[in-house]
Formats: structure tokens, C-alpha cells, sequence
């Protein structure tokens, strides 16, 4: 969720001005449904473009197949729908983060972090209002089993829980007798517990929280449902950012923006994490250009989609880039939503972006 502050001053490789995401294209996903594609485009996929401005005023229609929707693998086409586009839905923030979906209400909510609000996104007439403000710096946002708010706010360097009478219950600010640092992103588990990261980007400085020192290591933590009680699960990554949990709950995913700069997976053994290790390590689509997964999230198949560089790439089971969205802007973050949670709702820098996809979102945020 927040970034790696030397992140967002690398630039991805570029050709004649715009992104270079060249590698083998999509084809057969041009044809809807469960139709095969022909044999020639099986073995031999040809070459994308670079990536091209567009209009995202919605005045201008787009050609189907959307040509920044890109199979790396023929286990993408699956997830590729012909006939929609990506849309901008929203531009105005200045760092745009946390987007997670209230099934109720019908609507998303995401932070403009250093603006200090919280938006939400209106399903049914599309508006955007103000939807918390100030916001405490928020970053990650989520939704409990029980459909209450949690964010986490560099601000107060806490994890917060809106109760549904409007209250606030601070779930975690302190481990150890320490402060945490800054609260990043958080994911609900089924027994109760939440799980959150905490790495030090919102105290480097006073445009996205606070400056302060650091009391306690970058670290993964859960909080029991029950006391309460903040536990240290994983100090591996040097920079946890956001994470995500399997479809059923068996492995934790974390995006590492620290010196890893990787996707991390653990084996969830109760209420602790082991056999950490390498899941991915990524790349801008046909370069060697490293990009570091900012927000990650599953679908009901497994895959992890994580904002990375300018778009979105979509990470297999086993860890192979299947395919991925570009975008005009750095992606932070994503989530699935909609009413059939099928919607892909991504935050990249200044734009609120969708596009709905042939598979749904895990869990319930």
C-alpha cells in the first residue's frame, strides 16, 4: 500500500515516450466465451505495441478487445472478457490507495493519503463524494466480517475500526510497548483476526503522516479476536506493504517494497506464519525492469493481482506472470468488487480505474 518513497522515482523503461510493456500478446481472449482459439494463435502470439494515450473521457469509444488487457500466458485468457473496457472513473487525488468494497452499500471506498480523506465511489449513479475527512493519513482500508470499516492510519500510526454507531476502536497502535510505525494494509481472517502490516514509510516525512523516528522494526502482525493482543508473526520483509490471503486462508501473501522487492508467501500455521519464502519476482511486460508489488489481492482461482509499476500483473499460483492491465499512471493498489465481485477496482496515483474480469474476487474486501 504505501511505497517505497525511491519507488516512486524510478520510472519504467521507456520507448518514443511511453511505456515499454512489450511481450507476447493476447489473441485468443478476442473471442468470447469458452470458444478456443485457432491454432496459429496458440503457438505463435504476436508482439504488443507500446503503450498508447488514450482517451479516458469515455467520449471516445474503445476498440474490443481492450489492448491493455494482455495475456503473458494462455492461462490468462480465461480472465479476459472481449467486450469490456477499462474505465477511469474518478481523477483528482494526489496519491491514491486502499480501495475496498462494501457489498451493502454498494460502493468503494480508497484514501487520498496525503489529502488526508477518505472517497467513496457511488455503484449506483457513480458519483464520488468525500467519504471521511480528515482520515488520519489512511491508507489500507478493509471491511470485517461483520461489515465494519478498518483503516489503517499513518496519522496516528494505528490500526482503526469504525464501529457501526460511529465510534472508534483503536485495534492496534502500540507492540511491545512501542508505537508502530505506520500502519499500512490490513486483511480479515474468518476466526476474527486481523492481520496488518506496519513498514515506516508514512513517518519518512510530513506529506503522508507525520515525521517521527521508529520505535519497532518493519513487521507483520496479527491481533487476536479475542484479547486483543498484538503478535508478531513475520520481521522478514523490509518493507511489508500489502497483503492478501489465499482463497482459503491456507498461505499469506506480502508485497516486500524493501530491499526484496518481491511477493512473499507463508504457509498460515493457526495463529502463526512459516515456511516464508519467495512467490514472485516482477517484471514490466518485456523488459528486465524490476517493479515492486505495491497492494496484492487473490481471486476464487488463487491468482494475485498486485499494482505494480503502471498497471496491474497478475501472478499465478505457481508464481508465473500471466498477464496484465496497463494504466497511464502508477497503480497502488487493488480490490475486487461490484455486485458479482467481479469488478477489478484499481488506485493509481491521481485515478480510481475498473475493468470487470472473468473471474471473482477471495474474500470479502
Amino acid at each position: 500500500m504505501v511505497h517505497d518513497h525511491d519507488q516512486h522515482d524510478q520510472r519504467d523503461q521507456r520507448v518514443g515516450g511511453t511505456s515499454a510493456w512489450t511481450r507476447r500478446a493476447f489473441l485468443g481472449a478476442a473471442i468470447a466465451g469458452s470458444v478456443a482459439a485457432p491454432v496459429w494463435a496458440r503457438q505463435q502470439a504476436p508482439q504488443i505495441p507500446p503503450y498508447e494515450p488514450r482517451d479516458w473521457s469515455g467520449q471516445d469509444p474503445v476498440t474490443y478487445p481492450d489492448r491493455d488487457i494482455i495475456a503473458l500466458d494462455p492461462r490468462f485468457r480465461r480472465y479476459v472478457l472481449f467486450n469490456t473496457p477499462i474505465k477511469r472513473l474518478h481523477i483528482g487525488t494526489l496519491w491514491a490507495e486502499g480501495p475496498a468494497w462494501n457489498g451493502v452499500g454498494r460502493y468503494l471506498v480508497w484514501s487520498d493519503i496525503p489529502n488526508n480523506v477518505q472517497l467513496r465511489w457511488i455503484q449506483d449513479d457513480g458519483r464520488v463524494t468525500v467519504f471521511r475527512s480528515p482520515s488520519g493519513h489512511s491508507n489500507g482500508n478493509t471491511f470485517d466480517h461483520e461489515g465494519r470499516q478498518i483503516s489503517c492510519e499513518h496519522g496516528g500510526r494505528r490500526v482503526a475500526r469504525y464501529e457501526q454507531n460511529g465510534d472508534v476502536t483503536v485495534i492496534a497502535d502500540r507492540f511491545d510497548g512501542k508505537r508502530l510505525n505506520s500502519p499500512n494494509d490490513a486483511v480479515v481472517h474468518p476466526d476474527g483476526s486481523i492481520w496488518f502490516t506496519d513498514p515506516p514509510y508514512g513517518i519518512r516525512g510530513d506529506y503522508e503522516g507525520f515525521r517521527a523516528d521508529s520505535e519497532t522494526p518493519p513487521a507483520v502482525y496479527r491481533v487476536d479476536p479475542q484479547s486483543g493482543q498484538v503478535a508478531l508473526v513475520s520481521d522478514e520483509p523490509g518493507g511489508p506493504n500489502g497483503l492478501c490471503f489465499s482463497p482459503d486462508y491456507t498461505k499469506l501473501y506480502v508485497a516486500d517494497t524493501g530491499r526484496g522487492r518481491e511477493i512473499r508467501v507463508w504457509d498460515v500455521d493457526g495463529t502463526s506464519l512459516r515456511n516464508g519464502r519467495r512467490h514472485a519476482a516482477l517484471r514490466a511486460p518485456g523488459t528486465d525492469t524490476p517493479v515492486a508489488a505495491d497492494g496484492v489481492r487473490c481471486d476464487v482461482d488463487g491468482n494475485v493481482w498486485a499494482g505494480a509499476g503502471e498497471g496491474v500483473l497478475i501472478v499465478a499460483p505457481d508464481g508465473d506472470t500471466i498477464g496484465a492491465i496497463r494504466l497511464p499512471e502508477r497503480c497502488a493498489n487493488v480490490c475486487f468488487g461490484g455486485t458479482r465481485r467481479n469488478r477489478l477496482f484499481m488506485t493509481a496515483s491521481q485515478s480510481l480505474y475498473s475493468v470487470y474480469v472473468g473471474v471473482l474476487g477471495a474474500g470479502i474486501a
